[in-house]
């Protein structure tokens, strides 16, 4: 898979979940002004990853390079909407799950 993929994907599951998060906890049909924030720093941050060819997704990075405050949101964002993936983008949550298995199993044999 090329670099420029990954990160379609990456930002495809991570604005999935802030969608989620913002319809279930601020009852929005759209994301709020919070969370749309939250979303394109999200895909900033991805868009300037230089180890998008070596790793599948930021939880798997050995360096987090969000601020302090976009790190606790987004952490708080995955805690709610990652289980929740299952029931509302399933396909997603699965690639997700399979992908992340793959690179800890590639990195254990490191």
């Amino acid at each position: 898979m090329n670099v420029a993929s990954k990160r379609q994907r990456e930002k495809i599951i991570v604005t999935q979940m802030i969608q989620l998060y913002c319809k279930k906890k601020h009852k929005n049909k759209t994301l709020c002004d919070e969370c749309k924030a939250l979303a394109e720093y999200a895909c900033m941050r991805s868009d300037k990853c230089p180890f998008m060819e070596t790793k599948t997704f930021c939880s798997n990075c050995q360096v987090h390079c969000y601020k302090p405050e976009m790190r606790e949101k987004i952490k708080e964002v995955i805690r709610f909407s990652g289980p929740r993936m299952m029931l509302y983008h399933p396909v997603s949550a699965v690639r997700h799950i399979i992908e992340s298995q793959k690179e800890k199993h590639r990195s254990e044999k490191r």
